[in-house]
This record gives structure tokens, sequence and C-alpha cells, in this order.
């Protein structure tokens, strides 16, 4: 197959034209001048300028990836996810309608119940698609390469820091960068438009994300069964104070989130992912060593 990636530099895009390319399949990158990068094996460059005369005859599907990633800081102005989220979607679904058979849209388990600009942007991008595109919704994805929420767990982990917040045994779904890739390469030779959440089968606690952390840096885990209580009386304090643990980041670190991919599997005859969680994120965790 051909497949044109938008965002083809960022962390997805990368191992995405990585992992075609192994089995075969010629990669396009579409991406902004500043991010393309030779140690990656796209078969030819575009950029965002010239996207009126990219000649899209023999491309087979395009994967749409680029867009604003949420924003941890708060700091964004809300606007901007929708300028870049939907108008770039826009643009490359209008510039290649009726020209390439597939179109496979990254938009977010946050679409779901889109409560944030970010969430709400993605939704938008949905909704402008409306039915004519494969739209993946995935739990959050981690890799070789990954930066996000993952990265700050383990640079409390490595230190061999405690764990004071064992007594919250939450689960929460991520996606192997592994899954997304054979997902994605399924759909793009035989998917059919719809919105499909993906994630791993299994889910991971954080008490167990830390054991493995631990556990990749050669050590075992410090797990401290603080009371409940005493650890949201020291948020809301932190709250006050402006401290690293507040009551936001408590929720977010001890919050359940879950990710159905049955229907997924089911579109693509899968029994289950090609990955399991606990192998998926050895490996991410072993790129990060």
């Amino acid at each position: 197959m051909k497949i044109l990636v938008t965002g083809a530099y960022g962390f997805v895009g990368t191992n995405l034209c990585r992992y075609l390319s192994e089995k075969g399949h010629g990669c396009i990158a579409l991406d902004i001048p500043e991010a393309r990068r030779d140690d990656v094996p796209y078969k030819a460059f575009h950029s965002w300028d010239d996207l009126g005369n990219i000649d899209f005859s023999g491309v087979d599907a395009i994967v749409h990836l680029a867009g604003k990633a949420h924003d941890l800081k708060k700091v964004s102005d809300p606007q901007s996810y929708f300028d870049i989220n939907v108008g770039l979607t826009e643009r490359i679904f209008n510039a290649a309608s009726g020209k390439v058979p597939r179109f496979v849209y990254f938009s977010s388990s946050k679409a779901a119940d889109a409560d944030t600009p970010y969430g709400n942007s993605k939704l938008a991008a949905e909704q402008f698609l409306d039915g004519r595109a494969i739209v993946l919704r995935p739990a959050m994805i981690h890799g070789p390469g990954n930066k996000g929420n993952l990265n700050l767990l383990w640079g409390f982990a490595r230190r061999g820091f405690p764990w004071p917040l064992a007594s919250f045994e939450n689960k929460r779904s991520f996606t192997s960068i592994g899954n997304v890739c054979a997902a994605v390469e399924a759909l793009c030779e035989r998917g059919e438009n719809g919105i499909y959440p993906i994630a791993d089968d299994e889910m991971l606690s954080t008490n167990r994300l830390i054991e493995l952390m631990a556990e990749a840096c050669g050590r075992k885990a410090r797990l401290w069964h603080l009371p409940r209580g005493l650890m949201r009386f020291a948020a809301k304090v932190g709250d006050i104070l402006h401290l690293p643990l507040n009551t936001e980041r408590l929720g977010k670190l001890t919050e359940d989130s879950f990710v159905d991919n049955a229907a997924l599997k089911k579109h693509l005859g899968w029994s289950q992912m090609p990955i399991r969680a606990e192998d998926g994120m050895r490996e991410t965790l072993k790129s990060f060593i």
C-alpha cells in the first residue's frame, strides 16, 4: 500500500512509518518543514503549503495525525484547538476527497465525553467528517519516543521515591504503539468508515505502573498505603500552597478510565489485540532507560 501520513514526524507518525515500511508499504509525509527528519523512512515529503499540488493518484489511504495535543499546563487559547484540529482536518479531507479510498482520522477518547477545548475540537472534527472516514479514538498511546503524562510518572519512579497513593487502586486503559500500528495497517487495507475506540485488552492500575517502572530500573517498588483521607487533605493543602500534589492531579493519578476496544476487534476479526498491555508497557519503559 501507499499511505500518506499527516503529522508525519510526531511520536505516532514516526513509529507508524517505521512499522509500515518494515511491512513493505510505502509512506509519504505531510508535515511542517521544521519537523522533517532523515531517520524516518518516508518515500517523499510534502509541506502543508504544497497541499494543493499533491498528486493523490495511487495513494491507498491517508492517516491524519496532525493536530494540537492536549495542553497539560492549560495556557493555550481554546480557539487554537479548533483552528488546528478541525481546520487541518477540513483541509486534508477536502483536498483528497474522491481521490483516496480510505481516510483514517486519529481523534481521542476525550471526544466521547468532550468537556475540554481539546476534546470538543476532536469531536467537532469527527462531526465534520460525519461518517465519511475511519475514526480512531485511542486511550493514551505510549511507546518509544513518547512524551506525555507517562514520562512525568517515570521521572518520579526512576528516582526510587516511595509511591504514597497505593491505597487508591484504580484501573486505566492504555494503547501500546504496536497495537496502534497493527490496527492502522489493517484499517488501511480493509477498514470501513465508522468510529472505533482503541486500547490494549488489559487495563493497568497506577500501582502496577509504578511496579513495572521499578522493575525496569532493577528495583522493587515502594508502595505506601497511606489513608485516602489523609492524601485528599494533602491535595487540598496543595491547592492552597501550589504544591505538586493538588486536587486535580490526585484525581488524574487515581481515577478509572476505560476504553472498550470490542467494536474495533469485531470489525477487524481479531479475538485479541496483538500486544498485551504489560508487554507493550515494558517496551516503552525500556526505551526510557
